[in-house]
């Protein structure tokens, strides 16, 4: 069925997305003072939903993969479309679906929540087009269609100080990354002469006496996939805008956002880069992912450990699980078989994580939105009042965590087996004490809610509703960890072979 549509309908998923949130605009225009935040946020969701099912139909199908023709290319190489592209769509448009849900609950009362929706949706489509780029050029256009939307999100809460500041730094630094991005761009397009990341690739190997300028710009790339990735050093920008956005916007940008850094991090390097060309401009960039991966997650574990507020706390434990997510590219070896698998591993890990740290930041917007508080204290007791929701969350901490039997675990065990294939027995050493470490942070949530006696008398009694979008969001997201784990088997294996294509 899908051989009778034209080439251009491959994009349908990112078209869909884009669609809602002109659907979106066009309601609030047309009847500002009649809209129905209900059934803006239904159109929003339709919209997230419809996307992530052509997704599947498309996997499903066999769009791009090797076996039907391969990858579907338009505009002159500028896009791909192949089963890595379609992986990661498909977590943009969950996570996309999850927050938009939940955000019906979380600002029912907001003046214009069609802008919400619709800079998600926006931010989202950014995502879609980042998964199916294959030009530096068409990298650097859905970079910035992600971005913008998202600095406007973390500040979305223009009446909360925290907000205003929180989208004002991550607007200060996002601009000088891109402008580092991009200047890193302009260099290899000097030495190479191609923006196309097959001819780039077909040009690195010769650089010649262009190879120090050619480094520079590898080198500047790889820090504009680190800032987007929020992997040290810099990350600096990631606990502020986490802590000071809504709830909902935070569970985007860890979950949706960082898997958009990584898909452009996967494409990019091994597509333009090829393990070993590289080493002609003198840059070894397994090597640095491989430093900022073990710096990045330990960095991140350590300090989630000290924190005393569940939401920074989170937004450290996103930062750790940029490092393992790296094991993608920094167990990467020359002419290794195990090249796919290891890569296949972290793309699966960030399917799982999508989930679970979605869900996780979902029930701290509820506990926000109850107004019990920020501090692992304030969760004192909540499992009495909210028991379902908060036994949701502690599935999200364990998974996190990465305890059997959720799928959090499977994922690490898939991602640091990869990396023991590939000779990288250090990296996985470091991944597994991080993962023991950040059992310890993550359970004082469990012990709080389950164990602990509320932090003040009555505490609790403002839980006084069951924010019903808000709710079932969290609960969808706890019985889609949970139902990943004998689920696993099709998503690892379509993930290695979304990986095996760019080898």
């Amino acid at each position: 069925m899908y051989e009778a549509l034209p080439a251009w309908a491959s994009l349908s998923p990112a078209l869909l997305l884009g669609l809602a949130g002109l659907a979106l605009l066009l309601v609030d225009t047309i009847r500002p003072n009649e809209r129905s935040n209900t059934v803006l946020a239904t159109v929003g969701t339709v919209g997230a939903l419809a996307s992530l099912a052509v997704t599947v139909w498309f996997v499903v199908a066999g769009v791009g993969h090797a076996d039907t023709g391969g990858a579907v290319t338009l505009f002159a190489d500028a896009v791909k479309v192949d089963t890595m592209s379609l992986f990661f769509t498909a977590i943009f448009a969950s996570v996309t679906a999850l927050v938009v849900v939940a955000a019906h609950d979380y600002f029912d009362d907001h003046a214009h929540p069609a802008a919400f929706y619709s800079l998600t949706l926006f931010a989202a489509t950014g995502m879609s087009l980042l998964a199916v780029a294959n030009s530096f050029a068409v990298v650097f256009v859905a970079l910035e269609m992600v971005s913008l939307p998202s600095y406007a999100l973390v500040a979305f809460s223009k009446s909360n100080r925290g907000s205003v500041e929180a989208g004002l730094k991550y607007f200060l630094v996002g601009a000088l990354s891109s402008a580092v991005f991009l200047f890193g761009i302009s260099l290899v397009y000097a030495a190479t002469g191609s923006l196309v990341l097959s001819g780039v690739a077909a040009g690195i190997g010769s650089v010649g006496d262009l190879a120090g300028i050619a480094g520079v710009g590898i080198v500047m790339i790889i820090g504009g996939v680190a800032f987007k990735t929020a992997s040290v050093p810099f990350h600096f920008w990631a606990p502020e805008a986490y802590e000071g956005a809504p709830a909902p916007v935070s569970a985007f940008l860890s979950s949706a956002s960082k898997a958009a850094g990584f898909v452009v991090a996967f494409r990019v390097f091994t597509e333009a880069f090829p393990i070993g060309a590289s080493l002609a401009a003198n840059v070894d960039w397994v090597l640095a992912f491989g430093v900022l991966a073990a710096v990045t997650m330990t960095l991140g574990n350590f300090a989630a450990a000290v924190q005393e507020e569940v939401k920074r706390m989170l937004a450290y434990s996103s930062i750790g699980h940029a490092g393992y997510a790296l094991i993608g590219l920094a167990a990467l070896s020359a002419g290794g078989s195990g090249n796919h698998a290891v890569m296949g591993a972290a793309m699966a890990h960030l399917l799982v994580y999508g989930f679970m740290n979605t869900g996780a930041f979902l029930f701290v917007s509820m506990v926000e939105r109850w107004g019990v508080g920020r501090t692992f204290a304030d969760y004192g007791g909540l499992a009495r009042r909210a028991p379902l929701a908060s036994t949701a969350m502690a599935v999200f901490m364990f998974s996190l965590a990465g305890l059997p039997p959720f799928a959090g675990f499977f994922s690490k065990y898939f991602l640091f087996l990869g990396a023991i294939d590939n000779g990288f027995v250090w990296l996985a050493a470091i991944g597994a004490v991080n993962s023991v470490l950040s059992l310890y942070y993550y359970s004082r949530v469990v012990r709080a809610m389950f164990l602990d006696d509320p932090a003040t008398p009555g505490a609790l009694e403002v839980i006084d509703s069951r924010p019903t979008a808000l709710y079932a969001a969290v609960m969808f997201a706890a019985v889609a960890t949970v139902l990943l784990l004998p689920g696993f088997g099709p998503v690892i294996e379509t993930a290695e072979a979304a990986a095996a294509a760019l080898f």
